[in-house]
C-alpha cells in the first residue's frame, strides 16, 4: 500500500467512523437528570435519580421514543445551587439533552431557570414548592401550596382543633414563601398574630435543643398547638430525634411535614414519631393496582425490597410519561413543539386517577394527609374528594391574587386580570 493509498484509506475510515457516530447520536434521545447525589439534599434526591433511570430503562424496553433509544445523562449538583446552574448549562449545551428532570429545592430551581429560558430547553420539576411562579420552560409536577400546604392546615383546624401554629422551615425560598402564604391564610381564618411562631434554620442544621424547647414552651399556653414543617433535607433527622428526646408526642403537639416522606423516614427511628403527620399527593401505602405495579417494578430494578417509594418519585413518573406522550404527539423533541403539546396531556397517577397538564404548566393532583406508622409508612387519615388543579399564584397574597398563568391562550405566566396586562415576574 502506497503512502497516498494509506492516507486515503485513513481518511475514508475516519469519515465512516464519524458517520457511524453521527448515526448513533441521531438514534439516541438524551434525557438529563439533575439531582443532588451528595451534600445535605442527597438523602432526598438520590432516589429520584434512581427512579428516573428506571423509567428510562422501562421506556427503552417498550421501544424507546419515536423509535429512538433514550440515553440518561446524570450529573451531581452536590446540594450547591450555583453549581446546579453550571450543570444545567452543561447538560443542554455540552451533553445535548432534549429534556431535564431535576432539582428538589426552590433555590435549585430558581438557579437554573435562566439557563432553561436562555437556551429554550425543558425542565420537569417534581417537588412541592411555594408557587408564585410559572415559567414557559418549566413543568411543575409537584404540589403548589393549594395542593398541599393549605389543605394540611385546613385538616389540622377542622380535625385536630389547632389554634396555635409553629411554622418551622429551612431558610430558603420555599419555606419563606410558603409560610408567608400560610401566615396570611391563618390570619384570614382569624388566628391572632401572637398565636403564630415562625422559625428558620440553615440547611443541615443539627442543634435543635433550643428550638424544640421553644416549641414546647409555645405549646404550653393552653391552646392546641401544631408544627407545620418545611424543614428540608438531612436536618429532619436531628429535628425529629430531639422531638423524641423532649417527649413531644403527636397527641401533645402534632407535626405536619411537607418534605418528609418514606425516603426520609427510612433513616430514622420512627418509634417517637408515630402519629405525626405529612401531607403529600402520594403515599407508598396507598392500595391501587397502579401503585402495586410501580412498587414491584421499583424493587425489581433496584434489587432491594427495603427501598421505598415516595411522592416526588410519583411526580417524576407522571412528568416522564407526559413528556413521552407529548414528544410522540409532536413527532419531535424540539422544545417549542413539545412545550406546545404538553398542556392538556393526561397520564395516570399511582393513586388511581388521571393527572392533566394544565395551561399554567401545573398538574391536577389528589391531596392526602398521612399519619406516620412505626414501620416508616403512612396511614392515610384524610384525602380530597377529587384531584385539585395546581394554582401557580396564591389567592391569599394581595400581590398574587389578581394574577393568572396561561401559556396556551394568553401565552403569559403572570397575566394581571385587573390591568389585563402580562407583567414581568
Amino acid at each position: 500500500m502506497t503512502k497516498l493509498t494509506r492516507t486515503l484509506f485513513g481518511l475514508g475510515a475516519a469519515t465512516m467512523l464519524m458517520g457511524t457516530t453521527a448515526m448513533a447520536q441521531e438514534d439516541t434521545i438524551k434525557v438529563g437528570i439533575l439531582h443532588s447525589l451528595s451534600g445535605t439534599m442527597a438523602i432526598s434526591e438520590t432516589t429520584l435519580k434512581d427512579a428516573m433511570l428506571m423509567l428510562v430503562e422501562q421506556q427503552n424496553a417498550a421501544g424507546g421514543v419515536l423509535g429512538k433509544t433514550l440515553e440518561p445523562v446524570v450529573v451531581d449538583i452536590a446540594s450547591d445551587w450555583p453549581l446546579a446552574n453550571e450543570k444545567a448549562r452543561q447538560l443542554i449545551e455540552a451533553d445535548g439533552v432534549d429534556v431535564v428532570f431535576g432539582c428538589w429545592t426552590s433555590s435549585c430551581r430558581k438557579s437554573v431557570l435562566p439557563v432553561f429560558e436562555e437556551l429554550n430547553s425543558i425542565l420537569f420539576y417534581p417537588v412541592q414548592y411555594e408557587g408564585e411562579e410559572s415559567q414557559r420552560n418549566v413543568f411543575y409536577t409537584g404540589a403548589a401550596p393549594n395542593q398541599q400546604a393549605i389543605p394540611a392546615v385546613d385538616y389540622l383546624i377542622e380535625t385536630e382543633g389547632v389554634e396555635r401554629w409553629v411554622l418551622a422551615g429551612t431558610d430558603y425560598v420555599y419555606p419563606r414563601t410558603t409560610n408567608k402564604i400560610l401566615e396570611a391564610y391563618l390570619k384570614d381564618k382569624g388566628v391572632a398574630e401572637e398565636d403564630i411562631m415562625i422559625n428558620y434554620t440553615p440547611f443541615g442544621h443539627s442543634d435543635w435543643q433550643t428550638i424544640v424547647s421553644d416549641i414546647a414552651e409555645f405549646g404550653s399556653a393552653g391552646k392546641k398547638t401544631a408544627v407545620v414543617s418545611t424543614i428540608n433535607g438531612d436536618a429532619n433527622v436531628p429535628f425529629y430525634k430531639e422531638l423524641g428526646n423532649k417527649g413531644i408526642s403527636a397527641e401533645d403537639i402534632p407535626v405536619v411535614a411537607f418534605s418528609v416522606g418514606e425516603e426520609e423516614l427510612s433513616g430514622l427511628d420512627t418509634a417517637p414519631l408515630v402519629g405525626h403527620l405529612a401531607a403529600w399527593n402520594y403515599f407508598m401505602s396507598i392500595d391501587t393496582p397502579e401503585n402495586d405495579a410501580f412498587i414491584e417494578s421499583w424493587w425489581e430494578f433496584i434489587g432491594n425490597e427495603d427501598r421505598v417509594t415516595n411522592d416526588p418519585m410519583e411526580a417524576h413518573y407522571i412528568g416522564f410519561n407526559m413528556w413521552v406522550k407529548a414528544v410522540e404527539e409532536a413527532g419531535t423533541t424540539d422544545a417549542d413543539a413539545v412545550i406546545a403539546a404538553l398542556p392538556g396531556t393526561e397520564a395516570p397517577n399511582l393513586t388511581g386517577g388521571i393527572s392533566t397538564m394544565l395551561p399554567n404548566h401545573h398538574i391536577t393532583k389528589p391531596v392526602f394527609v398521612g399519619e406516620i406508622q412505626d414501620d416508616g409508612q403512612f396511614d392515610v387519615v384524610w384525602e380530597t374528594d377529587d384531584l385539585v388543579p395546581g394554582d401557580a399564584w396564591s389567592d391569599y397574597l394581595p400581590e398574587s391574587a389578581p394574577l393568572k398563568s396561561d401559556w396556551v391562550e394568553l401565552e403569559c405566566g403572570n397575566y394581571n386580570t385587573e390591568t389585563e396586562t402580562c407583567g414581568a415576574e
